[in-house]
């Protein structure tokens, strides 16, 4: 029977007998005497097989990397000067007496060496394999104590853990669902929830008072480095809160999980409105450790004859902004500029102008740009002193709509800083608030957050009358520009869900084919309301240092949402089809 885990074996054990279970990480032989590193879920021993022993000897002999084995053996402390202080288990080893050969294992498709890079095609075809490597271990067991410490943190906050269904019914959340035909009802189909969002409102209304719940969600839309089609959430949802009670309470859980786990002290979360978020690093996201800021010029372009700046500066759905790179970046060469000026082009912007500062005391002489011909020397002057421009600085320029100058100078912003060294260690935590209701595409209203979310204003007409005007009572969480976690206030009336609804351009007749049960629901005393949904495998990626969300996922999709391990998604028989009532087209 087992003593204990491998990576567990301390000195208390020396001079006792234990028996240990593992696989071969590695097996040397060193003049006679047989050493075998032993690796199981907790870590590494050394396991020592001498040679008067000669059965004992042979079976050591034909051991080899990655067999799973069987040994008993006497705990001792290694010579003096062969001590390992890179591993917890470094000053002891294994003298065993008793080796037994459990499973035998075929040449590995890769290494697990964790310093040879391996393709993550093959890392995903055989997961089982990738997830023996340390570092990939580290990620998963991290993943259960970081569930384990806000199940404690939220339980000790009164909140009770409870499911909820995952075979439910479409709903609006701003992506695709993923459907399953029903075989009792054919022609019917049941939809994987994008969220337990109306669920847990559900509990609100019902009394549950302090909901919340690790689950698993699904969205069927494109994937990226943070997100999978199916992915965990931790939701939580109370009664009777305002936005600062819901904050206050998951700003204590995330520094909970950080001293507890990392044993690190976050710093301040600050509040920052969407407004300011938006104008200041051209993102709702923005990484706080980057010491570098948009600055606003459309008020000094408005009437220079170069039409780039001048157009969107008199646009009021234009924008005219500075990034401002300092002295220290030494680093930025021509060809580095070239390649901004395409990087930007991914966020459809036309182009990017740049103003090297040569020599600032030299007035416009000292500047180095193409587009300085356009710009009058008091233009350029008050653009130095508004941007606090030094010498050796460079300036780029972006002129567009807002949107594509904010996406992107906000992401070159994050590119100039890691190319410079710019961004400083640590974690910097933040609240964007005040987010707006609604946002206009092509003469539509959608939800910034989800349908449910309230107004600021109580107002049915003032919210009927402006809705562009309109701020939600909605917050995200930010640490280091990764989005972690959303929430809001929820709408508890069903004249302000309705009128919500209608701007959204769904009509009364579509409002109670799918949220009847909600709307009703609101008759019968529906309490205020509000809570969050924390991206869980986004926070483990953070406080792992990976960034990949499949780094942290034990069975996650491919980018094009294919599993390498299982095939998925595959053809299903004729037959099983039929018996669903589901006819495949093809094209």
């Amino acid at each position: 029977m087992r003593t204990c885990y491998c990576g567990e074996v301390r000195e208390k054990y020396l001079g006792k007998k234990v028996e240990l279970y593992g696989w071969v990480h590695r097996r040397r032989d060193h003049g006679g005497v047989i050493f075998i590193d032993l690796r199981d879920r907790e870590g590494i021993v050394q396991i020592v097989c001498n040679p008067d022993d000669a059965k004992l000897f042979k079976i050591a002999e034909a051991v080899r990397n990655e067999y799973v084995i069987k040994i008993a053996g006497e705990v001792r402390k290694r010579p003096a000067g062969l001590e390992n202080n890179k591993i917890p288990t470094g000053n002891i080893e294994v003298k065993v007496t008793q080796v037994e050969i459990l499973s035998h294992s075929a040449a590995l498709p890769f290494s697990l060496d964790e310093y040879i890079p391996v393709n993550e095609d093959a890392r995903l075809r055989y997961r089982y394999i990738d997830l023996r490597r340390p570092e990939m271990f580290y990620r998963i067991q991290f993943r259960a104590r970081l569930a384990q410490a806000v199940r404690k943190y939220l339980d000790d906050h009164g909140f009770l853990e409870i499911e909820t269904p995952f075979l439910t019914k479409a709903t609006p959340e701003g992506a695709r669902d993923f459907l399953v035909p029903s075989r009792l009802d054919p022609g019917h189909f049941y939809a994987l929830p994008q969220s337990p969002q109306i669920f847990k409102q559900l509990f609100m209304a019902a009394g549950m008072d302090r909901y919340y719940q690790i689950v698993r969600c699904f969205r069927d839309e494109d994937m990226r480095a943070d997100r999978q089609l199916e992915f965990t959430q931790i939701d939580v949802e109370m009664s009777f809160p305002d936005e600062q009670i819901v904050q206050d309470l998951m700003e204590g859980m995330m520094r909970y999980v950080f001293e507890e786990l990392l044993h690190i002290k976050l710093p301040v979360f600050p509040r920052m409105t969407h407004a300011d978020a938006m104008h200041r690093f051209g993102t709702d996201k923005p990484d706080l450790r980057i010491p570098l800021e948009l600055v606003d010029i459309g008020d000094l372009v408005k009437d220079v004859e170069f039409k780039v700046f001048a157009e969107p500066a008199n646009n009021v759905h234009g924008r005219v902004a500075v990034l401002r790179v300092p002295q220290g970046c030494k680093k930025l060469t021509r060809k580095n500029i070239d390649d901004y000026a395409e990087f930007v082009k991914i966020y459809n912007a036309k182009g990017l102008a740049y103003i090297k500062i040569n020599d600032l005391s030299s007035g416009i002489k000292g500047l180095q740009s193409p587009i300085l011909k356009f710009l009058s020397e008091d233009v350029m002057t008050q653009i130095l002193q508004r941007t606090k421009a030094q010498t050796g600085d460079i300036l780029f320029f972006g002129a567009d709509k807002k949107s594509i100058v904010n996406e992107a100078l906000g992401a070159l912003r994050v590119k100039v800083a890691e190319d410079c060294d710019l961004i400083e260690d640590g974690f910097a935590p933040l609240w964007v608030t005040d987010f707006p209701m609604f946002e206009s595409d092509e003469g539509y209203w959608h939800s910034v957050h989800h349908p449910f979310t309230a107004p600021q204003t109580m107002d049915i007409a003032e919210l009927e009358k402006n809705p562009g005007e309109c701020k939600a009572r909605a917050y995200d969480m930010i640490i280091n520009g990764v989005e972690l976690g959303g929430g809001s206030i929820r709408i508890h009336t069903p004249e302000i869900q309705q009128v919500v609804f209608r701007l959204l351009g769904i009509s009364d007749e579509e409002a109670q084919e799918k949220f009847s049960f909600l709307l009703e629901a609101m008759k019968y005393g529906f309490p205020p309301h509000g809570g969050i949904a924390f991206g869980f495998d986004r926070i483990v990626m953070l406080m792992t240092d990976t960034a990949s969300i499949r780094d942290v996922i034990a069975f996650p999709k491919t980018t094009s949402g294919i599993c390498p391990l299982t095939e998925a998604p595959t053809t299903v028989p004729p037959e099983q089809l039929k018996e669903l009532g589901v006819k495949v087209q093809s094209g």
